[in-house]
């Protein structure tokens, strides 16, 4: 007769869990998306005012609230037009504009036509283009913070005028100052920083700028 052997079982200890994978840090936006945002910042705040006086003269400016509104839009498309035809000594020869007769309220839908135009040409720019600019020739990261840069601050500029301002945000303003505004005081907050470097208001111990611009080269 076989006698059969019946060995102890031995309780094996379950593997330790394998341990969590890194919390990823979330993607820092891109250009176009901060653009998208100004943008729509912007037209929000705008839009809030429509109804008011747009003959006054905007914060800081010579120019009337209206007459601003008309700027941006030619500003925004004139970016996109810098990078889609790349001159290297000028600005191209298409000057975009608002109908005068148009009221406020469908005004702001070319300012939107004009800023989509500027951050889908600056998404499909190529990071080795570059394109004539009077303050240094630049990339589509540089015009990309010029842009947000003109949105920002004439939004402030009409929306002060007419009586509900509308501060620009920090997290655009700290990208803005640091790819064209690299010599920016330290030690403020990013809004108030940018008010500063573009003539819009003091900061302490530093007077209100008389004289200024951005500096859109390529570093």
């Amino acid at each position: 007769m076989t006698r059969t052997t019946v060995l102890p079982s031995v309780a094996t200890a379950p593997p330790p869990p394998s341990p969590a994978p890194p919390a990823s840090s979330p993607a820092a936006p891109s250009w176009t998306d901060l653009l998208a945002t100004a943008t729509d910042d912007s037209l929000a705040a705008l839009g809030e005012v429509a109804g008011a006086d747009w003959s006054r003269p905007a914060h800081c400016l010579d120019w009337s609230c209206r007459r601003t509104l008309d700027h941006l839009a030619l500003g925004l498309t004139g970016y996109a037009g810098l990078l889609i035809v790349r001159p290297t000594d000028r600005y191209i020869t298409l000057f975009a504009s608002l109908d005068p007769q148009a009221p406020v309220p469908d005004c702001l839908d070319g300012l939107r036509i004009a800023a989509t135009l500027a951050g889908s040409t600056i998404r499909d720019t190529p990071p080795e283009v570059r394109a004539w600019h009077p303050w240094g020739p630049s990339d589509a990261t540089g015009f990309a913070a010029m842009a947000i840069t003109e949105l920002t601050l004439h939004t402030y500029d009409i929306t002060r005028t007419l009586g509900h301002p509308r501060t620009p945000p920090d997290t655009t303003s700290a990208a803005v100052l640091a790819r064209v505004f690299p010599d920016a005081p330290s030690g403020h907050g990013p809004s108030d920083t940018l008010l500063w470097c573009t003539g819009r208001a003091s900061l302490p111990g530093l007077p209100r700028r008389v004289e200024w611009q951005w500096d859109g080269t390529v570093r």
